[in-house]
Order: C-alpha cells, then structure tokens, then sequence
C-alpha cells in the first residue's frame, strides 16, 4: 500500500493530500530515511512524522485498504 493512502486510511494523517504534502516537505521517514508519497510500506516499518516541533512515531502491525473509524488506530503502534 502507498504511504499516503496508510497514513489516510489509519487515520494519522486526516486527508491523503495533506499526508502527500508531508512526504513531498520530507517530514515523513520509514526506517530512518525519508521516503515519497508512493513509498510501498510493509508490516514491522516503523514511520517517524514530525508535526511542527514533536515527532510520532509509529510500527506498522497491519495493512488494510479499508477499516472502519473505530479500528484503525489497531492498524499501528505508537513508539515512544
């Protein structure tokens, strides 16, 4: 699955444009480096996403292309 449409569907990101946005300003990583919106993610990678001055991250546990609202925080899990 495309990076901005997981960051979309798990509901990190609200809107695929804005998630497309990021991954072009390269304020998204997987694995430790910075990746394009068309990234293919895989279980186990971990993404890092800076929002202004606090960074998520975040382990990838499933990928669904869709899921209803109440499940898709069970799609990652957050890393401190």
């Amino acid at each position: 699955m495309r990076l901005d449409k997981f960051l979309k569907v798990s509901r990190i990101i609200k809107r695929r444009t804005v998630a497309n946005e990021a991954c072009d300003a390269g304020r998204v990583s997987v694995n430790g480096r910075q990746v394009k919106a068309s990234y293919d993610i895989k279980v186990g990678d971990v993404l890092e996403i800076a929002f202004g001055s606090r960074t998520v991250k975040a382990e990838i546990l499933n990928v669904a292309e869709v899921i209803k609202k109440d499940d898709a925080a069970l799609l990652y899990k957050l890393i401190d």
